[in-house]
């Protein structure tokens, strides 16, 4: 029993971790805005993935396992792209 938890717990270390952060925008309106904000974010080497939901003004961004965006950059990313963020969270 002891070997089996050993092995547990040497498996969920070397687990990677990834982040999924969330960014409130105001300014998309349409496809143009979406598209210009995941180019934007593509090319960050952390983001693993960005998608928009032009309906809730939401940017969702799923980091590569054991990287991160700090939320500054986040907010320079999104800025400079023409748009306001109002709130970031992590999950």
């Amino acid at each position: 029993m002891r070997i089996v938890i050993a092995i547990v717990l040497v498996l969920a270390a070397g687990t990677a971790h990834a982040e999924t952060i969330l960014a409130s925008v105001n300014g998309m309106v349409c496809a143009f805005c979406a598209t210009g904000i995941e180019k934007s974010f593509k090319k960050q080497a952390a983001v693993d993935s960005v998608s928009v939901n032009l309906e809730k003004k939401l940017v969702t961004l799923n980091t590569k396992a054991d990287q991160t965006l700090d939320d500054a950059t986040v907010r320079k990313v999104i800025t400079s792209a023409g748009y306001t963020v109002t709130d970031i969270t992590r999950k």
